[in-house]
């Protein structure tokens, strides 16, 4: 058990990253009381808008950001704005990194070598090729894809144990995104690794996710894993007659409504959803899969509609 800033963190074994009651206030933006837990050798996904909160979550997990209260654990070591003792197991990414202009990709492959011991000169190799990079390109010459990719080269040759990528797919054409998913798809291979990633794109966080997490507006709306949140949420499609209201259960949303048509969202759609509303007087016209996007935008309005309540 570790003891900061007031908060007991239970840092099991299996954790890779702990969050307990963090939170971040600005002027304008607040992280509120985010708790989250993720085991090591899963691959996470941290969805939200822009301007959730995800990179203020990234900043804080490696010490760039102090949280007003709340503590967090990196592979079993208190992380915090002047200690990073894990540091060197962990592989972060954000745009905001910057490389030396005037130096060459190979200037910077035995820079970072020289530094982390764990450097994998085969690796290192093989991930030139893949993403079509020279070594001796210069990095005032590169295009954003191109430097994107060489940022994950050094992070990815460094072999950490986990990775922490905000955003990694940001503003990358099609193919430059193929190669980036697929690389990360090959480190997800290693059940030793654990990696968190962060995007607005849903399609990159369902091919790669074991579990997922929506927020927004500074808290965490909702924390799954992947294949939950696929087979527990439903569109149900209604047709109701006059008076009609939505059965008091949980987890029921109402999304459209056109005249006695309706058409409901459901987090958890089981037998007892759907007697509820087969009693409530509806005809049911169909149940049907939701994508991960349809999920998460119901999910972040759910929320938005409940606060406003």
């Amino acid at each position: 058990m570790i003891h900061e800033a007031g908060v007991a963190v239970s840092t099991k074994p299996e954790s890779a990253i702990t969050l307990s009651h963090v939170s971040k206030r600005y002027r304008h933006f607040a992280l509120a009381d985010v708790s989250l837990d993720f085991p090591r050798g899963t691959v996470v996904g941290l969805i939200g808008p822009n301007g959730a909160g995800k990179s203020t979550i990234m900043r804080i997990m490696m010490g760039l950001v102090a949280p007003d209260s709340g503590a967090v654990s990196i592979l079993g070591q208190p992380i915090s704005s002047n200690e990073a003792a894990a540091k060197r197991e962990i592989g972060y990414f954000s745009e905001d990194i910057r490389l030396y202009k005037r130096e060459s990709i190979g200037w910077h492959l035995q820079f970072v070598r020289s530094v982390f011991p764990g450097w994998d000169d085969d690796y290192a190799a093989q991930l030139l090729s893949r993403f079509g990079l020279n070594a001796e390109q210069q990095v005032k010459g590169l295009s954003h894809g191109q430097r994107v990719k060489a940022v994950l080269l050094l992070i990815l040759a460094r072999r950490p144990m986990l990775l922490i990528l905000d955003e990694p797919t940001n503003g990358l054409d099609p193919v430059a995104r193929h190669e980036v998913l697929t690389e990360l798809m090959r480190v997800v291979e290693d059940e030793n690794r654990t990696i968190l990633f962060s995007s607005h794109n849903t399609q990159d966080v369902e091919k790669l996710s074991d579990s997922i997490t929506f927020i927004d507006r500074g808290q965490v709306i909702a924390s799954r894993g992947r294949d939950e949140f696929l087979e527990q949420w439903r569109r149900i499609r209604l047709q109701v007659p006059a008076d009609w209201t939505v059965p008091g259960l949980p987890g029921f949303r109402l999304e459209s409504q056109f005249r006695s048509q309706r058409v409901l969202s459901s987090d958890h759609f089981d037998q007892v959803a759907l007697d509820a509303l087969q009693a409530s007087g509806a005809t049911l016209e169909g149940v049907e899969r939701m994508t991960l996007e349809e999920i998460f935008v119901s999910s972040v309005m759910r929320g938005r509609e409940e606060k406003s309540a």
